[in-house]
């Protein structure tokens, strides 16, 4: 099973709490997270894109760094991670993001990829005068069907002529192309995304679900392979999981219920008051599920709380589930976690025995004399 971590672009990376680590994103710090990762073996980073946070007490994203610039950053400071942008699709132009996109390729050395979304917070966009209508919930796979296929037009021959309703390409060109075969990823959940990564995507990333169900996904990832057998392309499942980890289960469970009492309730109504503004027919699930106020202090994505051990057993219960690839995992505490997963995680799963263990940290080290 592939392993990635979800840098923190936005402050305070996934926890909506007081009481969780307080925090500005700076490429210092995304730089020791990715290099950390890329030293144990994890075999991609992806950095999101988000224009507008929730607010709140904690400000809660409403401090970001920029994806492409980031990841740029990050390729020139790393040698064998992955590396993965976000385009936020309604702010830049096929062609532009092709360029920039085949510029990555060139500084990482083919290690570049994008991950494509359409916009679902509405403020976003419209502070910027550029939000379309809310008409575009409703039509916004299409939209991006286009610019995907403008972005492998031009990533594959250089040239785009694409006539579509949302683009008119006219001997666009892009030059030069990207050394390697440029992976896309999409996130949707709805049929109307699930279509999409079927047809133009080479991966789809889902949410988790609850606390320690490693396999409550598992719905998700079997749509996505009735809907590639109707394209006939290889697509797989990458699932999102927070790791909250420690010695003993009791520990790891005292934090996890730590940050639940410091929920930022401000900022988690402001995340349910722009889930619910889509009401068309192809609203996502997994913006209806990072909305939902049952575990919202981590925006309701999947979370394994426990031992080091535990830990170890429910991911590779992940990598059981038909059609899984990979998880893209974030932490409570991104630099310690990183390296806890390495060093405590890792060599315990059996869907990484594959990965050869680096040398202990010097901290492990300290930690093992003592």
């Amino acid at each position: 099973m592939n392993v990635g971590v979800f840098i923190p672009i936005g402050n305070n990376g996934w926890l909506i709490s007081e009481n969780a680590p307080q925090y500005k994103p700076t490429f210092e710090l995304n730089k020791q997270i990715t290099q950390t990762a890329e030293h144990y073996g994890l075999d991609f980073a992806l950095s999101m894109i988000k224009l507008r946070g929730f607010g709140g007490k904690t400000e809660f994203w409403d401090h970001n760094l920029e994806s492409f610039t980031l990841m740029a950053g990050l390729a020139a400071v790393t040698s064998k991670i992955k590396l993965f942008a976000t385009a936020a699709t309604l702010t830049m132009p096929p062609a532009i993001v092709a360029r920039m996109a085949a510029t990555i390729d060139s500084i990482s050395g083919g290690r570049f990829g994008v991950n494509l979304v359409t916009g679902w917070q509405r403020p976003e966009y419209s502070q910027m005068g550029m939000w379309p209508g809310d008409q575009f919930f409703g039509t916004r796979y299409q939209y991006l069907s286009e610019y995907v296929q403008v972005l492998r037009d031009l990533w594959a021959t250089g040239k785009s002529d694409f006539k579509g309703e949302h683009f008119a390409m006219e001997d666009c060109r892009v030059s030069p192309t990207p050394q390697a075969d440029m992976k896309v990823i999409c996130a949707g959940q709805s049929d109307a995304g699930m279509d999409f990564s079927a047809r133009y995507a080479d991966y789809n990333f889902c949410f988790g679900k609850g606390v320690n169900t490693p396999k409550a996904f598992a719905p998700a990832a079997e749509k996505l392979i009735e809907a590639t057998r109707k394209t006939g392309r290889q697509v797989t499942s990458y699932v999102l999981m927070m790791v909250i980890a420690d010695e003993t289960d009791e520990a790891a469970r005292a934090k996890w219920e730590h940050y639940k009492a410091g929920a930022d309730h401000e900022a988690i109504a402001w995340l349910g008051q722009q889930g619910a503004v889509d009401t068309k027919s192809g609203a996502d699930t997994n913006v209806r599920q990072m909305a939902d106020p049952t575990s919202a202090v981590n925006i309701n994505m999947g979370t394994l709380v426990g031992s080091y051990e535990n830990v170890a057993r429910m991911l590779d219960e992940v990598a059981e589930v038909p059609g899984t690839e990979g998880v893209l995992l974030t932490f409570d505490h991104f630099v310690e976690g990183v390296q806890a997963f390495g060093e405590r995680v890792q060599p315990l799963m059996k869907s990484r025995a594959h990965v050869d263990s680096p040398v202990p940290s010097l901290v492990q080290s300290k930690r093992q004399a003592a």
